[in-house]
């Protein structure tokens, strides 16, 4: 077993992941799994700049990460950035200040490396698999971005588009500096034509139709699965591998567009930092859903932090 510690900064949430991996048998077992909304790329579509307030959050979480991989001893750390480091002028700032906590340089990875850890990571359990049909489309729903995936054992073709629920949430949902609560036919008919625009660029270079089984990745997708459980509180275990219908994640969607801040806030299973971009990152699924025909989304835990966690291995 080799000890590795991943970290995937991205645009709305930083994460850590410590984990024993062994690459002869395929086994990879965490040791502290944990996550903390940072909202790095808050302004970042609009100003093209990261925010001081923004790199302090993301700064602190770095040194509360630091101390744990100290504290586990691990052997090989990697941290990755994704979106809004990779669109920020002023991203000199944040490298400086990762090294300056954690002793590693951040690696801004374009959308293609991004795609081909998040299909390792959430493909690696299921292959092999005789229950789902392959290929497989991941699709990571991320705050800036979304990657889409289409690949058996390998990935055979991938494509970043920018397209994610703090994204969207800013660019059509704001108004006077607030989110809409809840947001007009209006804004919700630009979010979804934005998407769509989206998902033609995609399909560009992804036959996104050739997919037999949709897996669908990051908060916005885990947390749609919990709302789908009426679970009482976030849990991990039972989300992993979780299979939600299209009908659930419309009649999901529909109600997230609809709620005000406090009525999604009052869900016990909602992350505080993911109540007002929720409904687009339900938009973003279901739209791509609609796209594809498929009829269920098989949800994953695992994803680029352990697509991370196995390059280190």
């Amino acid at each position: 077993m080799t000890r590795v510690a991943a970290i995937d900064c991205g645009t709305n949430s930083i994460r850590l992941l410590v984990a024993d991996c062994d690459p002869a048998t395929g086994e990879l077992v965490d040791l502290d799994r944990r996550m903390t909304i940072v909202r790095l790329g808050q302004g970042v579509d609009r100003t093209g700049r990261l925010a001081p307030e923004a790199l302090e959050r993301t700064f602190a979480a770095c040194r509360e990460y630091a101390a744990v991989v100290k504290e586990h001893g691990a052997e090989r750390l990697r941290f990755v950035a994704t979106s809004a480091s990779r669109d920020a002028e002023n991203r000199d700032d944040f490298v400086r200040g990762v090294l300056d906590i954690l002793g590693v340089e951040p690696e801004v990875i374009t959308g293609d490396q991004e795609a081909e850890f998040s299909f390792t990571g959430a493909t690696k359990e299921l292959t092999g698999s005789d229950h789902l049909a392959r290929p497989y489309l991941v699709v990571d729903i991320g705050g800036g971005s979304t990657e889409f995936v289409v690949g058996d054992d390998h990935v055979r073709a991938a494509r970043s588009v920018d397209v994610g629920c703090v994204r969207m949430t800013e660019r059509h949902l704001v108004q006077d500096g607030a989110v809409s609560d809840p947001p007009s036919d209006g804004q919700i008919a630009a979010m979804r034509a934005d998407i769509e625009a989206a998902l033609d660029l995609a399909e560009e270079s992804v036959p996104l139709r050739e997919a037999r089984t949709l897996v669908g990745l990051a908060g916005s997708v885990t947390t749609v699965s919990a709302i789908a459980q009426e679970l009482p509180e976030y849990d991990s275990e039972a989300i992993h591998h979780s299979r939600v219908s299209h009908a659930r994640v419309r009649e999901i969607t529909e109600w997230l567009l609809r709620s005000t801040h406090a009525e999604r806030a009052a869900v016990p299973s909602m992350h505080p930092g993911r109540v007002d971009v929720i409904g687009a990152g339900a938009l973003v699924l279901l739209t791509i859903m609609e796209r594809i025909g498929a009829e269920e989304v098989v949800v994953s835990e695992h994803d680029i932090l352990d697509g991370i966690a196995w390059s280190l291995a």
